[in-house]
C-alpha cells in the first residue's frame, strides 16, 4: 500500500513519519509507534490490512531511520513529547494510539502525560512491565532486554543483500519473510557500501532500553485515563515457546484500577505479531473498532 513521507517540527529538528491515507478524508486517524530498534515501516502489513478504513501515521522515533539526526536527550518521556507534537501537527485530538514493544510503553506514558491528545489505546506485545532485577548493571540490563539486537547496532554490512541475509537467518522470520519485511529492514540502513550499518543511534537505544525500567514508565499503565487492549504474542523474540507475556504473568501484573483487555494472538512471535498477516489482521481490525468507537 502506498504511503507518503511527512516531517513535523519537534525539539531539535524534524520528526520523520509515514502516512497511509484512508479512503475517506474524514476517516479517523491512528498513530502507531514501533519498537526499540525498529522503524515506521514495521507497520506496513497493518497499513495494508487496514485497507483504507482509517489513516495510519507511524513515525520513526527519535534516534532511528528518518529521525536518526534528531539530538538527545533521549528517553521514553522525550518520545511522548514528540508524539504529542506529531498529533498537534496533524490537527487531530483524541487519536487512537497504538504501540508495539517499546512503542507500547511510549504509548502508555503518552496517554498519561498528554491525556487531551489521545483516546483509545492498543498495546501490542508491550506496555506492561515488570521491575528490573536489581543486581544487573545497565549494560547487563540492556542485554536482558534486547540481547542480540544491540550487537547488530555495531556491525557493518558490505551491501543490502548481506543485511537481508542477516535478518532472514533470524529465527523469528523463518518462513515469515515478505516484501514488506524486506522494505522495513532496509529502511534501517544508513551509510554507503561497503560500510552499511543500522541507522539506530546506540546512545538512544541504550537510554530508551534502560528507561523501560523507570518507575514512571512501569507505572504508566496503572494510571491510564482510558481503558486499553493488549494483543500479546504467544511466542518470544527468537520464536521461542515462551513469549514476553503469558496468562500467569498478566494475572500477576499490577494494573492498578486500569482495565486492560488481554488477547493472545496464536502462532506468532514478538516480530510477526506485527509484520505478519495473522497478527496484522488482529491489530488492524482492533484499531478500526477503537477508531469507530
Amino acid at each position: 500500500m502506498e504511503y507518503e513521507e511527512i516531517e513535523v517540527p519537534v525539539r531539535g529538528g524534524f520528526l520523520a513519519a509515514l502516512r497511509w491515507p484512508a479512503a475517506a478524508p474524514e476517516a479517523p486517524v491512528v498513530v502507531a509507534l514501533h519498537g526499540i530498534t525498529s522503524n515506521a515501516l514495521s507497520w506496513a502489513a497493518v497499513a495494508r490490512l487496514l485497507d483504507g478504513r482509517v489513516t495510519l501515521v507511524a513515525p520513526d522515533l527519535r534516534g532511528r531511520a528518518g529521525s536518526a539526526q534528531l539530538p538527545g536527550p533521549y528517553g521514553i518521556a522525550g518520545h511522548t513529547d514528540d508524539i504529542a507534537a506529531l498529533t498537534e501537527a496533524l490537527g487531530r485530538d483524541r487519536v487512537v494510539l497504538a504501540g508495539h514493544s517499546m512503542g507500547a510503553f511510549v504509548a502508555a506514558l503518552a496517554a498519561v502525560r498528554h491525556p487531551d491528545r489521545f483516546g483509545p489505546l492498543l498495546l501490542v506485545d508491550g506496555g506492561i512491565g515488570f521491575p528490573a532485577p536489581t543486581h544487573l548493571t545497565p549494560d547487563e540490563l540492556m542485554t536482558a532486554v534486547i540481547g542480540p539486537a544491540m550487537d547488530r547496532l555495531s556491525m557493518t554490512f558490505p551491501d543490502r543483500a548481506a543485511y537481508r541475509a542477516f535478518w532472514q537467518a533470524h529465527p523469528a522470520f523463518a518462513g515469515a519473510w515478505s516484501d514488506e519485511v524486506d522494505a522495513y529492514i532496509q529502511r534501517d540502513l544508513t551509510g554507503e557500501e561497503p560500510d552499511l550499518r543500522s541507522s539506530c543511534r546506540i546512545e538512544a537505544i541504550r537510554t530508551d532500553g534502560v528507561g523501560l525500567f523507570d518507575e514512571e514508565v512501569l507505572s504508566a499503565v496503572r494510571k491510564l485515563p482510558v481503558d486499553a487492549a493488549l494483543l500479546w504474542a504467544e511466542r518470544g523474540l527468537m520464536d521461542e515457546e515462551q513469549g514476553l507475556y503469558d496468562e500467569g504473568r498478566l494475572a500477576a501484573a499490577d494494573l492498578g484500577g486500569t482495565r486492560v483487555e488481554p488477547v493472545a494472538v496464536k502462532d506468532v512471535n514478538h516480530y510477526t505479531v506485527l509484520t505478519g498477516d495473522r497478527g496484522g489482521r488482529e491489530i488492524a481490525d482492533r484499531l478500526v473498532a477503537l477508531a469507530r468507537g
